[in-house]
């Protein structure tokens, strides 16, 4: 049984920044590549980024670009998202997810395993 556990949201004011992380447990982590979403109240789930099995691939989301890092510690099984210039319109709830194979893959239907989420609120 897969476990994804999110921490680190909150509620910060816009410019600050926050580091999502997520917890894996119950298959190898290495293995599969993983990703963050996210979904605002009234909205669909969107892709933030994603990071390939060894960490040296990632891709990105354009409103995350620039402001955002995926990163992953195979030996610790967690991925973080380092969120740097948050803005209001950032505000959402954020999940990781684990992906059925080892590449970068955008969609959401890629992803096997996802967390609970955790809210990430920023103040104007």
């Amino acid at each position: 049984q897969v476990q994804l556990v999110e921490s680190g949201g909150g509620l910060v004011q816009a410019g600050g920044s926050l580091r999502l992380s997520c917890a894996a447990s119950g298959r190898t982590f290495s293995m599969y590549a993983m990703g963050w979403f996210r979904q605002a109240p009234g909205k669909e789930r969107e892709f933030v980024a994603a990071v390939t099995w060894s960490g040296s691939g990632t891709s990105y989301a354009d409103f995350a670009r620039g402001r955002f890092t995926i990163s992953r510690d195979n030996a610790k099984n967690t991925v973080y998202l380092q969120m740097n210039s948050l803005k209001p319109e950032d505000t959402a709830v954020y999940y990781c997810a684990q992906a059925g194979n080892a590449g970068l893959t955008r969609s959401l239907t890629a992803y096997d395993y996802w967390g609970q989420g955790t809210q990430v609120t920023v103040s104007s």
